[in-house]
């Protein structure tokens, strides 16, 4: 099954009560892609750096079967760069730099092999943007998933509201659901974002897991606890690789799948936090992953 996945590729600045990270790796694509391409390859990408990124780093995406055709290179251009500082709980966090560089006029392309995908994961990304990718598909891939953020929910609403009605799995937290729905309790607000398009809805907490919502259904994860976590930058990214890559993998959009989607992408979430960057994503193995899984599995089984 195809994957195409849409979002950054970027440069970031972290500072956690682990330590900094300076100039590292950064950008949803680039984690989701990473996630995703333990399940299924290739994984295509749709997003544009500068030639300041490095190559050695585009060679190891292709290596690990990330197709690049989509990529855009701007010559004399900067890509992406983001900065912020964590503090102590790690789930709240200071933006300290933001420069768009070549992501301030993206137009994502979409090459001829990328417009008829099976699934599709639009990250995090201008609304907009977003509905030039779907309105560039020839036709309906079997899932489409989207995440956002409550910035474009303050900015650019009416496009939001667009992309959602188009999408079958929207990806948020728990603030975002709230602020979406103008719901405090999460049951409440799944039930009003699901009015808005979404048939399905992860709610992504941090470090208290995830809640999967279809209908009247409701799913949850836990999160594994962590003796560490070094950096969670990535994390709500590498869950949506790990999630679309599992059901690409599986070719199977019911919601029993969806759950099983929904723990493997906590699974690959719970590695990438142990470092900075992307370093943890990248001396993985199956039988790490599958291990992983078990964990989160254990977690939840009870004898009845």
């Amino acid at each position: 099954m195809s994957l195409v996945a849409v979002g950054t590729v970027a440069f970031d600045d972290i500072e956690t009560p682990s330590g900094r990270a300076e100039k590292v790796i950064g950008g949803a694509c680039t984690y989701i892609s990473l996630a995703a391409s333990y399940f299924v390859k290739p994984v295509r990408i749709v997003s544009v750096v500068g030639d300041d990124f490095p190559e050695e780093t585009l060679d190891y995406l292709k290596k690990k079967g990330v197709d690049l055709e989509g990529l855009q290179i701007r010559k004399g251009e900067k890509s992406f760069f983001w900065a912020g500082r964590y503090h102590r709980d790690l789930n709240t966090r200071d933006t300290l730099d933001t420069q768009l560089n070549v992501l301030a006029n993206f137009d994502p392309k979409l090459p001829a092999s990328y417009r008829s995908p099976d699934y599709l994961m639009l990250g995090n990304l201008t609304p907009s943007v977003q509905l030039r990718v779907l309105s560039q598909l020839k036709k309906r891939p079997k899932l489409i998933a989207m995440d956002t953020m409550n910035f474009w929910m303050d900015t650019a609403m009416p496009d939001l509201r667009k992309v959602m009605k188009k999408v079958d799995v929207l990806t948020i937290n728990d603030e975002e659901a709230r602020q979406l729905s103008g719901e405090h309790s999460l049951v409440n607000a799944a039930k009003a974002i699901h009015s808005m398009g979404p048939k399905f809805l992860i709610i992504k907490k941090g470090e208290h897991g995830a809640l999967l919502f279809h209908k009247r259904l409701m799913f949850y994860a836990p999160a594994l606890p962590l003796a560490e976590v070094t950096d969670p930058t990535g994390a709500g990214d590498t869950f949506a690789g790990g999630f679309m890559g599992w059901m690409a993998k599986s070719d199977d959009v019911s919601f029993d799948n969806l759950k099983r989607g929904v723990i493997y992408g906590s699974a690959m979430a719970s590695f990438c936090v142990e470092k900075f960057s992307i370093e943890r994503m990248k001396g993985l193995t199956q039988g790490m992953i599958q291990k992983r899984v078990k964990s989160f599995a254990d977690l939840v089984h009870v004898a009845m």
